[in-house]
């Protein structure tokens, strides 16, 4: 009989919008007693409905969807960090987890003992997590600041620490979200890398959500598919990543999107409203051939008077961070009003990369570059530049630009006569 480290059966999360923490109880206790009764402040949100499936205990699933589809909703509700609406979830083994920088530390306590800390709370002895102290340590790379409390730590800092400690620490399941990509593309590598020890060598069940299509396509063989809250695909990784990609829209409204983040980084004197990618028949698409032209087309306005417009746009590999390109091109070089739009293209002919996941960063604002109006990248749920190709070369997802090349014989070396 097939021995199951996770089973999820019609399990769902709805959360109540409108409502402040202090009433939110009595509502939910008067609507079971009186269905018909709703409140005109009170609105329903399913951030996860009727969503079953099962993981083997040492199988290591993808999970992918764009912002909002449910996933971090499910990793919580199996993590028990929440509870299911409906449903129910069966997890057999001790998980470790990281979700989002800084769960399950104490920001008083050092990195030393928020390590012991964690390791009492997955149900290890002293001995156990000493024995295993210089390993996480030595992966964190926060040797100098391991008594140091670790509210004073960069993000970076604390993230490299949260993983070390969960992937060493021996949970028999460990659960990860999307929180790696705050590392720098070492970190990103080297954690990778880690992640598939688990899976392969030591034989852990793992669920990771990433973004990043690479990254799954790496050690996951099977992959679950969220949109809206539902389980859109449950299956191999390749027809999981084509049915996502399928579910990208081609035009992407940046009216909203991410606002809240963008703002916290940004001025927000002008915006983007609007992005897609095309390609040389005008067809809007993220999926592109080597040696394909792209076209980016950028939408935006002005909402506050500005000295100068300037954009830029940085391309970087998915799978690790390892920056392609950077472009930067002024827009304006005279103010531009409040009120003003208007939308510019991208045109990238020919372009020479190699299989693989593109990640799009691009800004808005001054022609130096010095400030910027506002900034989009996969914070607000940009899509990939997906890049394939017809050859079944072994090699060809190897490096990142394929550069034109010939063989040809060599010219005999002139004799040299005595």
């Amino acid at each position: 009989m097939t021995e199951y480290a996770i089973e999820t059966e019609t399990i769902g999360k709805r959360y109540l919008l409108g409502e402040d923490a202090s009433r939110t109880r009595v509502r939910q206790a008067v609507q079971a007693l009186l269905p018909r009764w709703r409140s005109g402040e009170l609105q329903d949100l399913w951030a996860l409905r009727n969503v079953s499936f099962a993981v083997e205990c040492g199988e290591a699933v993808g999970i992918i969807g764009r912002n909002g589809a449910g996933k971090s909703t499910l990793l919580k509700l199996l993590s028990r960090i929440t509870v299911p609406t409906e449903g129910r979830a069966r997890v057999r083994g001790r998980v470790g987890t990281l979700l989002e920088v800084g769960t399950g530390f104490h920001p008083e306590l050092t990195g030393r003992d928020n390590i012991y800390l964690s390791g009492t709370i997955l149900g290890m002895t002293y001995r156990e997590v000493a024995a295993k102290f210089d390993e996480i340590v030595a992966f964190s790379e926060v040797e100098k600041f391991i008594d140091t409390p670790v509210k004073r730590y960069s993000s970076g800092m604390y993230v490299r620490l949260a993983f070390a400690v969960a992937a060493f620490l021996d949970p028999e399941i460990l659960i990860v979200d999307e929180v790696l990509a705050v590392g720098d593309a070492s970190f990103q590598r080297k954690s990778l890398g880690r992640l598939n020890d688990a899976a392969r060598r030591e034989g852990r069940t793992v669920l990771f959500v990433s973004h990043n299509l690479q990254a799954i396509r790496t050690f996951c063989r099977r992959v679950l598919v969220l949109d809206h809250g539902s389980l859109l695909f449950d299956g191999p990784v390749e027809e999981g990543i084509e049915r996502y990609m399928r579910s990208v829209p081609s035009l992407i409204d940046l009216h909203k999107s991410g606002l809240k983040d963008r703002l916290n980084r940004t001025s927000g004197a002008v915006r983007f409203t609007a992005i897609t990618a095309l390609d040389q028949t005008e067809k809007a698409t993220w999926r592109f051939q080597s040696g394909d032209t792209v076209r980016l087309r950028f939408s935006y306005e002005v909402l506050e008077p500005v000295r100068d417009l300037g954009f830029l746009l940085m391309l970087r590999a998915a799978i690790d961070g390892q920056q392609i390109t950077t472009i930067r091109e002024p827009l304006s070089d005279r103010p531009l009003a409040a009120g003003q739009s208007g939308t510019f293209e991208l045109v990238l002919p020919n372009v020479p990369l190699r299989p693989g996941e593109i990640s799009i960063y691009a800004a808005l604002g001054y022609v130096d570059c010095r400030a910027f109006y506002d900034v989009i990248d996969a914070n607000v749920d940009l899509p990939l530049l997906v890049i394939g190709s017809d050859t079944m070369d072994t090699y060809a997802r190897q490096g990142l630009v394929s550069l034109e090349y010939r063989i040809q014989p060599a010219q005999p070396a002139a004799q040299v006569h005595a």
